[in-house]
């Protein structure tokens, strides 16, 4: 762009382009199905909003298409037992989104006869509701005028007026000018192309800016640097927590599970025996800490990045001969494990105690 002048933003160009280029997705009402008054549903659009938090669209695909097999409605979700629901959901990690989700589902059966409310204040009222997933189900679900901003429309708006106050002090100001931007009309397809634009041609690396709607209006444009958009502060070096997992196998292919507490990390995920690591605390990394005496072998580590800190698990396995009696925990047959919430770090520790047997687990 050779020009100082720039047009003013306006939400036409972008809802122009959306018209043409929206992805389809499975939780979506595309543009033409929405001009011929087709609503979305309300249920589908929290449920993908959730998931979708911290997790790419691709990933995402396949778990939607089963919750909304097992679970039609809210009310269906509401009535499950938990153990189904965490156990559906792993591998898709921040475990907090599960929970939340079944006591949501929950509050609104309960309290509102299996119809989400409306508006952003109603929805933030719900359990595990925030500010952006309250804005989007209003927006896209109810057609409210609400201020949607994810990550990738962080990306488009700090471009758009070249925001240079690093995230997170930016977002406030961001929030502003999405709030301005946002169309009284139409502000659900508004909030899903603003998505798809930063999903897919305002990307964090090779924006492909002679494509996009906005590039008579970018201010990053004009500058000729739109990369350096957004400012991010200095990342902090994410500490190191160390701790150990126990795999225990019978000769009749039994192994050794327990479930996590309900809250806190991982809460409510079943596990194999593991040291008492914590986010601020390291656990034992010996086999003095294993769940009951034994051959253990050491067979290496894993490790898995959570979003506060890194953890390292010495892996320990043990074959014997039958089961044990214990107090906390059971066992389970090795052919059943695909059936059982285990969290991603669960998975790879079974995977590297026993390669051949849980090639499947390594995700």
């Amino acid at each position: 762009m050779t020009s100082t002048t720039l047009d003013a933003p306006t939400a036409q160009p972008l809802l122009d382009w959306y018209d043409r280029h929206h992805r389809d997705l499975p939780w979506r009402v595309s543009p033409p199905m929405a001009a011929r008054g087709v609503r979305a549903d309300p249920y589908r659009v929290w449920l993908s909003e959730v998931m979708l938090q911290q997790t790419t669209v691709q990933a995402v695909k396949p778990y939607f298409a089963n919750f909304l097999a097992r679970w039609p409605t809210v009310l269906d979700l509401a009535a499950a037992p938990s153990e189904d629901v965490m156990a559906a959901w792993a591998g898709l990690g921040y475990y907090a989104r599960a929970r939340n989700l079944k006591k949501c589902a929950e509050a609104v059966a309960r309290d509102h006869g299996g119809t989400f409310p409306d508006t952003e204040d109603g929805l933030k009222s719900l359990p595990g509701i925030g500010d952006y997933t309250a804005a989007a189900v209003a927006a896209i679900a109810f057609n409210r005028r609400a201020a949607v901003m994810d990550g990738n429309v962080e990306r488009v708006i700090s471009r758009l007026y070249a925001i240079a106050t690093p995230l997170p002090a930016g977002k406030p100001l961001m929030k502003q000018k999405v709030a301005l931007l946002t169309p009284a009309d139409r502000p659900g397809d508004f909030a899903q192309a603003m998505m798809d634009l930063g999903a897919t041609i305002c990307t964090p690396k090779r924006p492909a800016c002679p494509l996009c709607p906005f590039r008579g209006s970018c201010e990053a444009l004009r500058l000729h640097d739109p990369k350096q958009f957004p400012v991010k502060a200095a990342k902090k070096e994410k500490p190191i927590r160390r701790g150990a997992a126990f795999i225990a196998v019978t000769a009749e292919g039994d192994i050794l599970l327990r479930r996590r507490v309900a809250s806190g990390l991982l809460g409510g995920m079943t596990e194999v025996p593991t040291t008492a690591w914590t986010a601020r605390a390291d656990g034992e990394t010996s086999t003095d800490a294993a769940p009951f005496p034994a051959q253990w072998e050491a067979c290496g580590t894993v490790s898995h990045v959570f979003t506060h800190f890194e953890l390292r698990l010495s892996i320990y396995r043990t074959a014997i001969p039958s089961r044990v009696q214990m107090d906390d925990g059971w066992w389970e047959p090795v052919t059943n494990l695909e059936a059982q919430a285990l969290p991603t770090i669960m998975k790879k520790a079974i995977a590297t105690a026993i390669p051949l047997a849980f090639t499947t687990l390594k995700r």
